[in-house]
C-alpha cells in the first residue's frame, strides 16, 4: 500500500505541474503568437518564448509520467484500457512537442528577419504564418482533442474501480465529453479556439485535475479497492 500511496501522491504532483506549466507556457509565448508585430517582438522577447517552449516541454514530461506511474494501477482493473491511455498519452506528448518546435522555428525565423535588417517582409510573414498555423492546430489537437480522449479512459476506470471517489471519476467523464465536443467544434469551425464559449467548455476537465490532484496527494488512491483487486488476483 505505500507504493500505492507514494504512486498517487507522483501523480497528483504531475498533475499540477501540467496545469501550471501549460498556463505559464502558453502566457510566455504572448510576444511571438499574439502580438502583431511578432516578427520583431518575437526576437525582442527571445529568453522569454524560450523559457515559455522549456514550460510545454515539461508539460510534456508531466504527461507522460502521469500515463506511465497510473499505468501499473489501472491495469490490474483493465489493462487493454490502461495500454490505450499511455499510447494515446504519449501521442499528445509528441503533438505538443511539434507545437513547442513550431514556436522556436518562429523564434528562429524571427531573429532572421530583425539581423536582415530590412528585407522583402512578404516571405517572412507567409512563413511566420504557416509555423503559428502549426502551433495552432497542435494546441487544438493535443490540450484538447487528445486531451478527452485520455481523461475519459482514466475517469472511466476511475469510476468502474472505486479508486477514487465517484464524483471526482463522474466531473472527468463530464469534462473529457466536453473538451472531445469543443475540440471538434473548433476543427469544424463553429467556435474560435480562445473565446468565451471554448474557457467556459474547457473548465469541467481543467476542474477535474486540479481536484483528482489535491486528492492524490492527500488522500491517495481508495485502499479498499485496491486490497479488493489484490485478493481477486
Amino acid at each position: 500500500m505505500n507504493s500505492y500511496r507514494k504512486s498517487a501522491k507522483i501523480v497528483g504532483v504531475l498533475f499540477l505541474l501540467a496545469a501550471v506549466t501549460a498556463i505559464i507556457g502558453l502566457k510566455l509565448y504572448d510576444p511571438i503568437l499574439k502580438d502583431p508585430d511578432y516578427l520583431i517582438k518575437g526576437s525582442e522577447h527571445a529568453n522569454q518564448v524560450v523559457l515559455g517552449a522549456l514550460m510545454e516541454l515539461l508539460l510534456v514530461v508531466s504527461a507522460v509520467g502521469t500515463a506511465t506511474t497510473m499505468f501499473p494501477i489501472l491495469r490490474k482493473y483493465n489493462e487493454t484500457i490502461a495500454l490505450w491511455h499511455v499510447c494515446f498519452r504519449f501521442l499528445e506528448a509528441i503533438i505538443i512537442t511539434v507545437g513547442v518546435i513550431s514556436v522556436l522555428s518562429l523564434l528562429t525565423l524571427s531573429r532572421e528577419f530583425v539581423a536582415a535588417g530590412a528585407p522583402e517582409i512578404a516571405a517572412y510573414q507567409t512563413s511566420g504564418i504557416l509555423l503559428i498555423a502549426v502551433h495552432d492546430w497542435t494546441f487544438m489537437l493535443g490540450p484538447l482533442f487528445m486531451l478527452g480522449i485520455n481523461t475519459l479512459m482514466y475517469s472511466y476506470i476511475f469510476y468502474q474501480s472505486n479508486l477514487v471517489p465517484r464524483f471526482i471519476s463522474c466531473l472527468g467523464i463530464t469534462g473529457a465529453i466536453v473538451v472531445f465536443i469543443y475540440a471538434l467544434l473548433v476543427m469544424f469551425g463553429f467556435i474560435q479556439q480562445i473565446s468565451v464559449l471554448g474557457a467556459i467548455m474547457a473548465l469541467p476537465v481543467a476542474a477535474n485535475e486540479i481536484i483528482l490532484a489535491i486528492w492524490l496527494i492527500v488522500k491517495g488512491f481508495n485502499e479498499s479497492a485496491l486490497a479488493d483487486i489484490s485478493i481477486k488476483k
